[in-house]
């Protein structure tokens, strides 16, 4: 059985994180609805480094306010089989850029065939085709892009 005080305490203390919690759960939801910043920010990850070879010159896409340089890095992977015989898989990447003074040196220098360095991140998105249909696209947004001398 329990006391009279006891049962006070208890009612008491209950109250209290009943009360806490309800100011938390207020305060979350009204972070959410508003532009300040929540009180801890995850930190995360999306890096790409590719090294390859451009598929084709860059082109100009966009809009005149927005333009953006594109082009295409081919990779390799070797394997080896156990009759000893060798396959290489090429898979394509492709490369935008926003900002505007590597847009505009990738524009005016790289060229097909020219070994490049890619530092960036992955980004997937959608675009309307020609038909009006929707079509997903994943492309390397360049940071960085490091020009090797052509041979």
């Amino acid at each position: 059985m329990i006391s009279s005080k006891a049962a006070t305490f208890v009612s008491t203390i209950l109250r209290k994180t009943t009360n806490k919690l309800s100011e938390s759960l207020v305060r979350c939801s009204s972070t959410a609805t508003t532009q300040q910043e929540p009180p801890r920010i995850e930190k995360t990850i999306n890096s790409v480094q590719l090294l390859g070879r451009v598929g084709a010159d860059p082109q100009r896409k966009g809009t005149d306010e927005h333009p953006i340089a594109v082009f295409s890095i081919a990779t390799h992977t070797n394997y080896r089989y156990e009759s000893g015989e060798f396959l290489q898989r090429t898979e394509w990447h492709r490369v935008v850029c926003f900002k505007p003074g590597l847009r505009e040196t990738v524009l005016n220098y790289l060229k097909k065939g020219q070994r490049v360095h890619v530092t960036g991140r992955i980004t997937y998105g959608e675009i309307k085709t020609e038909d009006g249909s929707q079509k997903t696209t994943t492309a390397i947004a360049a940071e960085d892009v490091i020009f090797f001398q052509s041979t």
